[in-house]
């Protein structure tokens, strides 16, 4: 391609048209910072400088002088939540919804501010009739997913269901998991209330919801047991081993006891030992480890305790071999053994706990919702020391 002589002359011309747009962008720029209050921008610096206190003082001043600014009210309110002044924000907000010439978005937004300040406050009753009133508009799904989590807190499990499946048909995403996991609370009421037969009937739609739902599983086994079926329970906790064999360790003292209600507890230890021996678990070896040592003695239970110490080195394991070790000890050697396994056992509970993989809030026992964040299914059913290791 020729090189043309005349190319030359449009380069200053582009150069010019380019600081002409700069020079147009930075007078509109100064001008519209001119009609701010100067206090918006100390409000700004000390938010910046990390001072929400000094912050708050300069935005309160500008509402003070211009009640109009929406938008500096807005500001204000949400550093009131997030700080926890739940009262002051509340009345920020809703000195805004009684002003007539509000503009219909601000009200709009107004009140959704004004339902995370409730929420925030545990006003449920409030939060919900205000949150109910937003669902039609561009505020549809926050509003939906902030009465789910009313519901939950409330443990309205049926209102629970339904705002679940709301969201869901909104398209906010699949909700089968937790509505499975709502289901089986409402079947975990049941059998409080000695009634199998309607747990069974909340379960069927929990499986419905998520097939793969261990805890529905598990439950079933438990109003099976509930109807005096001991079979028909040890064959709905059998099948959790389908579904996740890491799970199988919180039904493994249920399967033991059922094995020993039929009358066939060395079944009931082979099948565990099986299962261990596919994943290993300290919780389902304490089971096997227990239910060995009474079927086959003392020795057999040190033998079983030492092979798996060999095959997965933890603290925790140490800690159940040294325990059974001293049960068969001689007299001149209890003292030392009892000396160290108290060490070990102390350190070994530290590690004994359930991790949220979500925010990691650590338990003793095991939950289905995490009582941190409030998600569900969070909780690998293994103790941290064995997750560390598998990591």
């Amino acid at each position: 391609m020729e090189f043309e002589t005349w190319w030359l002359l449009g380069i200053p011309a582009f150069f010019g048209l380019g600081w002409i747009a700069a020079r147009v962008d930075i007078r509109q720029l100064v001008s519209e910072s001119r009609t701010l209050p100067r206090g918006y921008f100390k409000g700004l610096n000390f938010l910046l400088n990390e001072q929400p206190d000094k912050a708050i003082d300069a935005f309160i001043e500008i509402v003070t002088l211009d009640p109009e600014t929406a938008e500096l009210h807005f500001a204000l309110g949400n550093l009131f939540r997030r700080r926890g002044e739940t009262e002051r924000a509340i009345r920020v907000h809703q000195n805004l919804l009684a002003r007539p010439d509000l503009p219909s978005e601000h009200q709009v937004q107004a009140r959704y501010e004004l339902g995370q300040d409730y929420l925030k406050a545990g006003l449920l009753d409030r939060a919900e009739e205000t949150f109910n009133r937003l669902v039609d508009t561009q505020y549809s799904a926050q509003a939906r997913r902030a009465l789910l989590e009313i519901y939950q807190r409330e443990k309205d499990w049926s209102r629970a269901i339904e705002a679940a499946r709301a969201l869901q048909e909104s398209g906010a995403g699949t909700r089968q998991r937790e509505i499975a996991q709502f289901y089986c609370e409402l079947a975990q009421d049941e059998l409080v209330r000695t009634n199998p037969d309607g747990a069974l009937a909340q379960l069927e739609h929990a499986l419905a919801s998520d097939r793969k739902n261990v805890r529905a599983t598990m439950l079933i086994g438990d109003a099976m047991l509930a109807k005096g079926d001991i079979e028909a329970a040890l064959a709905a906790w059998r099948r959790v081993e389908q579904q996740s064999v890491p799970h199988v360790a919180l039904v493994a003292q249920r399967l033991m006891d059922g094995y020993k209600a039929v009358g066939r507890p060395q079944e009931g230890v082979n099948l565990l030992k099986s299962y261990l021996a596919e994943a290993s678990s300290i919780d389902l070896l304490e089971v096997v480890l227990k239910a060995v040592t009474e079927l086959d003695g003392v020795e057999s239970g040190y033998t079983l305790i030492s092979e798996e110490l060999r095959r997965t080195p933890t603290l925790l394991a140490l800690d159940k071999f040294l325990s059974a070790r001293l049960m068969y000890a001689q007299h001149e050697v209890r003292q030392e053994l009892t000396l160290v396994g108290n060490l070990v056992h102390n350190y070994a509970q530290k590690l004994a706990r359930y991790q949220c993989s979500h925010c990691g809030f650590k338990a003793r026992q095991f939950y289905w919702q995490c009582p941190g964040c409030n998600r569900w299914e969070t909780y690998p059913p293994r103790r941290t020391e064995e997750m560390t290791i598998m990591s």
